[in-house]
């Protein structure tokens, strides 16, 4: 076991985790514009290509957290990346909507089970008593692709061509593999190597609870990222795109600071206090309709949101045996991705049938809900299995 953080495996992953999501962000913001501009595809099928790459990764998010604890950990990773990878020399050649959406399909499941590999492997590497900090850096890693992703894909494009993006996300990407292929896995970590393939073993029972808790509070993080473009233009603000460097900025921040306080005093002060901070920012965003309030509630909300996810990974992992972690992270990653796609059709329902204004004001009520689920029945839970687990 590692005695330090910051040590040669955890930032080799980290840099891996950092440019899998450059390539991921980047496409995100290129390929409907592509599909549109290039193939010509309306707005419902650049809906379905992208829809496919989300279906793929909430399916296969279970499969991969069964087969990390039953085959191990770094095949999976390596053979995920280099799935993930070679789907880019497709989007050079594939010249029809189908053809592109059977190849998000399958970058999907590449996407999905990378994901899920890199977190348990960086679970497995970092020192059980940083592992909220380590955690915390981890994820950072993606918010800082999200952040650098589009800009990169969005400059290839402009000063070359889609087909020199997706050339560069090929190379950045084989980078990645790179990266985790030097990675060495502790080889003290259990496999369970005869565990059958039951609904039990797809998802880890400790983790189902601050999973659904989190699910609750991503609903209305899914409604913000949707929709909080439109809203921006409503409330008076010319450039949209600021209020995600600021949110980016805002999780930057609580990320780099919070980690320590989880290590040292758990889970109960520091994410009641980020929720509230998410509870305030839907209400500013809601109630103060101008550019001030705008870019306000993006830091607040970012620096609870920002917060969230770290947190309640790190609980799960503090609970789950480590034979059974790759179920424990599949289960929450699971959740998450529920959350988001919950969240994007409710908020949207709300705002077409009321404004965006309530909508949001629903967000505030939903982050609510998550604080006094946590407070007065995940909390409790977390604690009674961590003592059980200590004994």
């Amino acid at each position: 076991m590692y005695k330090t953080l910051w040590n040669r495996d955890f930032i080799l992953l980290t840099m891996s985790n950092f440019l899998l999501c450059i390539t991921y962000y980047s496409l995100i913001s290129t390929l409907p514009v592509y599909l549109a501009d290039s193939l010509h595809a309306d707005k419902s099928a650049i809906g379905l290509v992208l829809a496919a790459y989300t279906i793929a990764s909430v399916t296969v998010r279970p499969v991969s957290g069964f087969a990390l604890d039953k085959f191990g950990r770094k095949m999976i990773l390596v053979s995920a990346l280099t799935l993930y990878s070679a789907l880019f020399i497709g989007y050079m050649f594939a010249l029809s909507i189908a053809l592109i959406t059977v190849l998000r399909f399958m970058q999907g499941l590449g996407w999905g089970i990378s994901t899920i590999s890199g977190s348990t492997v960086a679970v497995d590497i970092i020192p059980n008593e940083k592992r909220g900090e380590g955690i915390g850096f981890y994820t950072l890693s993606t918010t800082l692709g999200m952040s650098v992703g589009p800009v990169i894909g969005l400059l290839l494009v402009h000063h070359g061509s889609y087909l020199l993006m997706f050339a560069g996300m090929l190379v950045i990407s084989i980078i990645a593999i790179v990266c985790a292929g030097i990675v060495k896995v502790p080889r003290n970590i259990p496999h369970a190597t005869n565990m059958g393939f039951n609904l039990h073993n797809l998802f880890e029972p400790k983790a189902v609870l601050p999973s659904i808790n989190l699910l609750i509070i991503m609903t209305a993080y899914g409604g913000l990222l949707s929709f909080v473009a439109l809203y921006g233009k409503e409330v008076g603000v010319h450039d949209t795109s600021l209020f995600f460097l600021v949110f980016a900025a805002g999780i930057a921040i609580s990320r780099i600071t919070v980690g320590k306080t989880f290590d040292k005093n758990g889970p109960a002060v520091i994410l009641t206090f980020c929720l509230i901070l998410d509870i305030l920012g839907f209400t500013v965003l809601a109630l103060l309709k101008n550019p001030f309030g705008y870019f306000i509630s993006a830091i607040l909300i970012g620096f609870g949101n920002g917060v969230v996810f770290p947190v309640f990974q790190t609980m799960v992992n503090n609970v789950a045996e480590p034979a059974h972690r790759g179920a424990a992270n599949s289960t929450l990653y699971t959740a998450l991705d529920l959350g988001m796609g919950a969240g994007m059709i409710l908020i949207g329902f709300i705002s077409e049938h009321t404004s965006l204004s309530l909508a949001f004001i629903c967000c505030a009520v939903i982050c609510l809900a998550g604080l006094a689920l946590f407070r007065f029945r995940v909390l409790s839970d977390y604690l009674s299995k961590t003592l059980q687990t200590k004994h």
